[in-house]
């Protein structure tokens, strides 16, 4: 059996959207997890924008930086 790539990578970012979703939005209104992570991330109240936000910043700072060498060396 093969493993579609776009499908994994669909799965892994709605996984991902979940928990920052509940780390970052729903901790405040419901009650404690007992999955250690996600209770710390809860009862943090600066950090975990931090941590859930650099994620998709490092992807979006390598893509930039990669288009940005293809312009590169493609002029």
């Amino acid at each position: 059996m093969q493993i579609n790539t776009g499908h994994v990578i669909i799965a892994l970012s709605a996984v991902y959207f979940v928990f920052a979703s509940y780390a970052i939005l729903f901790s405040a209104f419901l009650p404690l997890t007992g999955v250690y992570v996600l209770d710390v991330l809860a009862q943090d109240t600066h950090y975990k924008y931090f941590v859930m936000l650099i994620i998709p910043m490092s992807i979006y700072f390598v893509i930039a930086n990669w288009v940005g060498w293809q312009y590169y060396r493609n002029s």
